[in-house]
């Protein structure tokens, strides 16, 4: 995986951005504005991506207490409200510590490790937890508004996730929404930046009976909600390969006092390959229970989606 300087990245990063090129379709990014989104340099991501990239744009960026992923959930146009811990928790993000425990299927451990090896590691993006120790000292939890100077609007939300033990950077992602051309109704947009480009979820919201939200990312066609490889060329010149065999569904709900939880399932070709439950605690609950018994970290009380 040894690069010469004036390369675009590593052969393996290289390899890959060939592959969108070739089987993807090439896209003017001023047009397809809804798979616009922050590009990684060509050798890492890490914490301090988004710093570095709204400095280089002249963006304003905030970091304070009270930061939500989304600065009104209600920009997702649900039919009916969710519970008020699940809105909570996405309007005022920054305010919860994070648990997470992961359990992978077998069969797809190998797989996991290849791309711990050959991508995350490296890149310090993606890093998902292979081993139950891995999140078992928790996680950071950075939120970051990057807002237009002039109009002081809130462009995009960066979400930045460290494990403790390990210090690999678990996700960091740009949070916005916007309109795929395969629905009717209002994504999710969530963008990790990559080598040369991003990757791409764009989620369908769905709000429950029972108070509890539900994000998919699963389509059939190019416009659908899902997930997106994309690099970026000159300009606006880019490449974009959709991945329909790739789905995943985020199921958030309450779980206890000040406390929200969420189950993250992945599926490949119809196969669950993983699944991540986080548990998402108020600060100031913890503040005020210090001296109280934390529960103990598991499965979900709820059926995952």
């Amino acid at each position: 995986m040894l690069r010469p300087p004036e390369s675009r990245g590593y052969l393996i990063d290289r390899l890959t951005q060939r592959w969108v090129q070739v089987t993807g379709r090439k896209i003017n990014l001023s047009r397809e504005r809804w798979l616009d989104g922050p590009a990684g340099n060509p050798h890492c991501i890490g914490n301090d991506f988004f710093a570095d990239y709204a400095a280089e744009r002249g963006f304003d960026v905030i970091q304070e207490e009270g930061l939500g992923l989304l600065p009104d959930f209600g920009q997702l146009e649900l039919p009916m409200p969710v519970a008020a811990p699940v809105r909570d928790f996405y309007e005022r993000t920054s305010d919860y510590e994070l648990d997470v425990w992961s359990e992978w299927c077998g069969a797809f451990r190998p797989f996991g490790a290849a791309l711990a090896f050959l991508f995350s590691r490296r890149l310090q993006q993606l890093n998902v937890p292979l081993s139950a120790l891995d999140p078992s000292r928790g996680m950071t939890n950075t939120v970051l508004q990057l807002h237009d100077r002039c109009s002081h609007r809130v462009l995009e939300t960066a979400w930045i996730r460290e494990l403790h033990a390990t210090r690999n950077v678990l996700y960091a992602g740009a949070y916005s929404v916007c309109q795929a051309p395969g629905f009717t109704g209002v994504c999710l947009k969530v963008v990790f930046p990559l080598p040369n480009g991003n990757g791409i979820v764009m989620m369908k919201p769905e709000a429950r009976p029972d108070g509890s939200f539900v994000v998919t990312s699963a389509g059939r066609i190019f416009g659908d909600p899902g997930f997106y490889f994309v690099v970026h060329g000159d300009g606006s010149e880019a490449w974009a390969r959709y991945v329909p065999s790739l789905k995943e569904a985020i199921h958030v709900y309450p779980g206890g006092k000040e406390v929200v939880r969420a189950d993250h399932v992945f599926h490949f070709f119809g196969f669950r390959f993983l699944r991540l439950h986080y548990r998402m605690r108020r600060t100031r609950a913890l503040q005020r229970t210090e001296a109280a018994p934390t529960e103990e970290l598991g499965p979900a009380e709820a059926p995952a989606s």
